[in-house]
């Protein structure tokens, strides 16, 4: 299977038109005309066939996943956000008061022994 026809497919698949590829490149700073990318989804045995690049099909891909998942969020607020999480945990914990177990007015079960048990008591007989 060549990069043409992987393109074609998806294309196909997530029911892109020519913009919307044009498009999905731009946002991986990949500037291509539409009559460039037409090239690529005519017949082989066409003369104005182009054949796809590792290149071009790898930028289509990675602007797919931008375009399907949103950008990527910078490395840096991500360390800052957890920085503030963090304080923000501590400061929790700081607050909270630490749970005391009631056990006034509760009777306190007694705990049989297994040797004291109907089942496992000996017989004088």
């Amino acid at each position: 299977m060549t990069n043409n026809d992987i393109l074609k497919k998806l294309r196909v698949a997530l029911k892109l038109r020519d913009d919307d590829i044009v498009k999905i490149l731009e946002l991986v700073d990949f500037r291509i005309s539409k009559s460039e990318l037409g090239a690529f989804f005519r017949s082989e045995d066409h003369p104005k066939y182009m054949e796809c690049g590792d290149q071009i099909l790898r930028n289509f891909l990675n602007g797919l996943v931008i375009h399907l998942r949103g950008p990527m969020p910078d490395k840096n607020s991500k360390k800052e956000k957890n920085q503030n999480s963090k304080s923000q945990k501590d400061q929790d914990k700081d607050s909270e008061k630490p749970r005391v177990k009631h056990t006034e007015g509760k009777p306190k079960k007694k705990k049989k022994s297994l040797i004291h048990s109907k089942t496992n008591k000996k017989s004088n007989e």
